[in-house]
């Protein structure tokens, strides 16, 4: 990670299968600054390494949405 790197923690309860992980890591990945997106599909868990600047939590959320897909911020 970069010094403008941070760790976001998400999570979706809607992974309905396993074939919808690389379909949301990869819509994550495409946007500015996403350096790392992995998805856990038996816990809902999206962890994302982004820089703020260029792509906020709203942004990786509406990323996700574009999918058809929720997440919403959590702690774990």
């Amino acid at each position: 990670m970069s010094n403008n790197t941070i760790h976001t923690k998400l999570r979706s309860d809607e992974l309905s299968c396993p074939s919808c992980v690389p379909k949301i890591e990869k819509a994550l990945l495409a946007l500015p600054g996403v350096t790392k997106a992995e998805v856990k599909f038996a816990t809902g868990r999206i962890e994302v390494e982004h820089d703020p600047a260029q792509s906020d939590v709203a942004a990786l959320i509406n990323s996700i949405a574009k999918t058809g897909y929720t997440a919403k911020a959590s702690a774990f």
